[in-house]
């Protein structure tokens, strides 16, 4: 009989590594995530705009308006940052996991900043009306990216798997 341990001991270290490459990209993607906005031409335009898209409820038409008001400067880091599906010719369909695993962390941490942290002071405009419900995010991203159920069911258990939702 033959002992399949070591071959099986081989087999685990190759996936290890291959799963240290995944996670060593990961590290390099969060650690220059969105750097193109802190830089012209997109660090004039998300100075101004951030504030007041944070007031807004997202999937909105005003959202969407000020959206498309940010024109170049939201064109140009779409450009640099392959975690937009607006980044790719053919949106989403062409994105990596890596891609999608970064886009759905952005989403998270975007739907938190649209959240109010504290009471509406007097130079803080009223709380916006977004919805708590990350998962209801997935939807309305679903709508507007044209991404199938599948997928957003595999965007909804990471982001359950991820503690999102």
């Amino acid at each position: 009989m033959i002992d399949s341990r070591p071959e099986t001991r081989k087999h685990i270290r190759r996936v290890q590594t291959y799963m240290h490459r995944a996670v060593n990209r990961l590290v390099l993607r969060a650690v220059n995530h969105d750097a193109s906005k802190l830089a012209h031409p997109e660090v004039e335009a998300f100075d101004e705009w951030t504030p007041r898209l944070a007031t807004m409820e997202y999937g909105s038409a005003e959202y969407k308006a000020s959206v498309k008001a940010l024109g170049p400067a939201l064109e140009h880091h779409y450009a640099n940052n392959s975690h937009h599906p607006e980044h790719y010719p053919n949106g989403i369909r062409g994105m990596s996991l890596l891609d999608l695993l970064e886009m759905i962390c952005d989403w998270k941490a975007a739907s938190e900043r649209m959240r109010p942290s504290a009471p509406a002071a007097p130079a803080r405009p009223a709380a916006p009306k977004y919805s708590a419900d990350f998962l209801a995010g997935l939807a309305l991203n679903q709508e507007r990216f044209g991404y199938s159920d599948e997928l957003r069911e595999i965007l909804e258990n990471t982001a359950r798997e991820l503690g999102f939702a």
